[in-house]
C-alpha cells in the first residue's frame, strides 16, 4: 500500500492530538519522528553534542507544552524547528553573561582561490568548525546563514546592537575562512 504525503500529515496531526491529550506513547513517537532532525539543528548552535542534546530536550519540553498552540497552518517540522532555535538562543543567553571577544586582524583576508572547497571538506569537519566559533559568533552566524534572519532581527533576538551582529558575523566568516584554508592545506600536504 502506497503511503501518501496526505497520509503522513494526517498521522502527524493525530499524534499531535494524542500528545495534547497526554498520551505518553504518542509523545514518544513524535519525539522519535523528529528528534534526529532537531538534534542536527541544535548541534549547529552548540559547542558539542552534550549541549545539543540538552537543548533538544528543552525544546521538546517546550514543544509539548505549546502543542495546543500549533495551528496546522504550516509544517509541524518548521514550527518545531523554530522552537529549537528559540531554545538555542535561550541557552546562549543563559551561558554567556559576558560575550566573548576574539580580536581578528581584519586588514588581511586570506584568499582560498577559485576552487570549490565544499566538496573537499567533510560535513562533520565543517560542523566542527562552526561549533568551534565563540558562542556569540556561532549564534549570529547560524541565525544569519541558516535561519535567514536579518541583522536587525538577530540584534533584537539576542539583545545586542545591530552593528554588533554585523561585526560578529564578519568575524565568524573570517575565522571559518581561516579554518577552511588551514584544513585544505593540511589535506593537500597529506595527499
Amino acid at each position: 500500500m502506497l503511503v501518501t504525503q496526505t497520509d503522513i500529515l494526517e498521522q502527524i496531526k493525530q499524534l499531535i492530538l494524542d500528545c495534547i491529550a497526554g498520551n505518553r506513547l504518542s509523545q514518544n513517537q513524535l519525539y522519535q519522528l523528529f528528534a534526529s532532525k532537531m538534534f542536527a539543528v541544535c548541534l549547529r548552535y552548540s559547542k558539542n553534542r552534550e549541549e545539543a542534546e540538552e537543548i533538544v530536550q528543552e525544546g521538546f519540553v517546550q514543544a509539548f507544552r505549546s502543542l495546543k498552540n500549533f495551528r496546522y497552518e504550516g509544517s509541524f517540522e518548521g514550527w518545531l524547528r523554530k522552537i529549537m532555535v528559540y531554545c538555542s538562543i535561550q541557552h546562549f543567553r543563559r551561558q554567556s553573561k559576558m560575550p566573548q571577544v576574539v580580536h581578528i586582524d581584519t586588514s588581511y583576508v586570506e584568499k582560498t582561490g577559485s576552487e570549490d572547497i565544499l566538496p573537499q571538506l567533510d560535513k562533520k569537519e565543517l560542523l566542527k568548525m562552526v561549533q568551534s566559533l565563540p558562542p556569540a559568533y556561532r549564534m549570529v552566524f547560524n541565525l544569519y546563514v541558516f535561519e535567514g534572519l536579518k541583522h536587525r532581527e538577530i540584534a533584537e533576538l539576542l539583545h545586542i546592537a545591530e552593528g554588533t551582529s554585523k561585526s560578529n558575523f564578519f568575524d565568524a566568516k573570517l575565522i571559518l575562512q581561516r579554518a577552511v584554508t588551514s584544513s585544505l592545506k593540511v589535506a593537500k600536504q597529506n595527499y
